[in-house]
């Protein structure tokens, strides 16, 4: 441990002990951060019986600033350990700031890849030239501790034709090799992603690039590559993406590339991109296999979003979304919330409805509607509306600059909504579709429904957090 970590540590230790005043808007059963920001999450795994969760961390300054990796582990997805910070900026590699990646699970510890940042004085754009994005791995025996870092890449090493921005390794291992893809921006502003490949997980060699026929923005980021039920998946986070319509409605968008071919082959081709979410505040997920599962989480927020959080003038920003089982369907990913999260449900109640009826709510809910005409669903300040073949979400109340979102949904059979305190996700038709977003109401809350189905309301038990 150098100086600056010391030093570091004793800081960040500080601001999670300062007192907080009761906060109404902090949530039940989300991740967020003790104080300051929170964005991506980071290094999710099982390891030693554990899920660990690492996410970006800023624990000074409720608008950002330099990131670290803050960490939460669990045994069961409800009870949770909030452990110290696991990664500083500490090193002139990552001295700007320790950027996303992920983690590796081997017999001899935790591998932790990620991206430090380095911001060089000077009249620069940081784009093309400026800035380090170097590629390094932590080693934890335990998870928890740190053993040491090294750095594994600078930007001389990636391949030509590339700008300073090469960020977020996702790191596997399959057939006995290991292998890494990362996002990239060229210097024509065209978003790729690298793959490379190592045969020790500390030297790297580059494989191929994957990008579309058509350049599909100008930076990806955060991405994920993946197999399920033999089917072949690329998660990017694409800034710049030329959509538009529903999942292109943000600032940035969000989802995958159905992959045709070996990835680490030339030939391999990205099929039409899919969003993930098509609510206001979803960005960069992760995921990982668990229990025989894929599961993803994701950061409920959005960067250069033109809309705010209130939270900020109580010293703390974003959330996690609950994690997520991802499972394959005709041709696409579909989405719902983890098993775990039903044995937080508590105090059932059951109503058919036909026509327009009123149930009133507390500060936080599971509800399950069924029907054959569920037209719109009140949550006391958002409303979802479905008309033509979609689905929309509006925020009258609570939004602070959020407007509406729509999400393609042919016929609407179900809904399940999660609804906490100043967080909702909705699935709808069993994870078809999927709307998440931060909403912060004031005032008691009533459920209003309008349509034909009925309805089965649970309180939501908050999690369990305890600090180590």
């Amino acid at each position: 441990m150098n100086a600056l970590q010391k030093d570091l540590k004793k800081l960040a230790a500080l601001a999670e002990a300062a007192p907080q005043p009761p906060d109404p808007w902090r949530l039940r059963f989300h991740l967020m951060p003790p104080v300051g920001w929170l964005n991506d999450p980071n290094g999710l795994c099982q390891f030693g019986g554990e899920y660990h969760v690492f996410y970006q961390y800023a624990p000074f300054e409720a608008e950002g600033g330099i990131k670290f990796w803050g960490h939460y582990k669990s045994r069961d997805l409800l009870r949770w350990e909030q452990c110290p910070v696991m990664l500083y900026s500490d090193q002139p590699y990552d001295i700007h700031g320790v950027y996303s990646g992920s983690a590796l699970v081997q017999e001899d510890g935790l591998y932790l890849y990620y991206t430090g940042n380095v911001k060089h004085a000077g009249e620069y754009d940081y784009i093309r030239a400026g800035r380090g994005h170097n590629t390094v791995v932590a080693y934890s025996p335990d998870g928890v501790t740190l053993g040491w870092k090294r750095l594994l890449m600078e930007n001389r090493d990636y391949p030509e034709g590339l700008s300073c921005h090469v960020r977020d390794p996702k790191v596997w291992e399959q057939d006995g090799r290991y292998y890494m893809v990362q996002g990239a921006r060229t210097l024509d502003d065209e978003g790729v992603v690298l793959v490379f490949e190592s045969d020790d997980r500390l030297h790297w060699r580059h494989l191929n690039t994957l990008r579309t026929p058509e350049p599909f923005g100008y930076m990806w980021e955060c991405p994920d590559l993946f197999a399920l039920d033999g089917h072949w998946f690329l998660l990017v986070s694409p800034q710049g993406a030329p959509g538009k319509g529903a999942g292109f409605e943000n600032v940035y968008a969000c989802g995958y590339f159905p992959l045709d071919g070996d990835f680490r082959d030339r030939s391999a081709r990205l099929g039409e991109f899919v969003p993930l979410d098509y609510g206001t505040d979803f960005y960069a997920p992760q995921t990982f296999t668990a229990d025989g599962r894929r599961l993803l989480i994701g950061w409920q927020g959005m960067p250069d979003a033109p809309y705010c959080n209130p939270t900020t003038a109580r010293g703390w920003q974003h959330c996690l979304t609950v994690p997520r089982e991802v499972r394959y369907d005709k041709g696409k990913l579909l989405q719902r919330p983890a098993r775990e999260l039903e044995q937080l449900r508590e105090g059932a109640q059951e109503y058919r409805f036909d026509g327009e009826s009123t149930v009133p709510l507390g500060e936080t809910a599971e509800i399950l509607l069924t029907g054959e005409c569920l037209r719109e669903v009140g949550l006391g300040g958002l409303t979802l509306r479905h008309e033509n073949g979609r689905l929309t979400m509006d925020f009258p109340i609570g939004g602070y600059g959020r407007t509406v979102r729509s999400a393609p949904v042919g016929k609407l059979e179900k809904l399940q909504i999660l609804m906490d305190t100043s967080a909702v996700e909705v699935f709808a038709n069993d994870g078809e579709a999927v709307m998440s977003a931060r909403w912060y109401p004031e005032g008691e809350r009533c459920l209003t429904l309008s349509g034909k189905g009925t309805a089965a309301v649970y309180g939501m038990r908050a999690l369990e957090i305890v600090r180590s």
